[in-house]
């Protein structure tokens, strides 16, 4: 029997479900809510990059795309916060998160 893995937008929703966010299910991406926050959740890729300003954003991916992605997003430089975190395994960690306001 063959090795079943978890895709990272899966593994992000059982995440952002263990962080206490209600998450529900928005096109290919996940809404993550919880008190006044919103994040919309996304697998790192091209068409993820799209976004409005007033979007919070959690990008996904493994951990060999994680980074290179957040150099792509930092050279992007986009108008809305966002954060990325790089899972395996049921693993994962912060690559980058959001500026928070002094």
């Amino acid at each position: 029997m063959g090795t079943v893995t978890t895709s990272p937008i899966e593994q992000a929703r059982s995440i952002f479900a263990d962080l206490g966010y209600t998450v529900s299910d928005e096109g290919r991406d996940l809404r993550a809510e919880r008190d006044w926050k919103v994040v919309r959740v996304s697998e790192a890729c091209e068409s993820a990059l799209e976004a409005t300003a007033d979007e919070l954003r959690c990008f996904v991916a493994d951990r060999e795309g994680a980074s290179e992605f957040s150099r792509r997003l930092t050279d992007a430089d986009p108008e809305y916060e966002w954060a990325i975190i790089s899972v395996e395994d049921g693993e994962y960690s912060v690559v980058r998160a959001p500026p928070t306001a002094l």
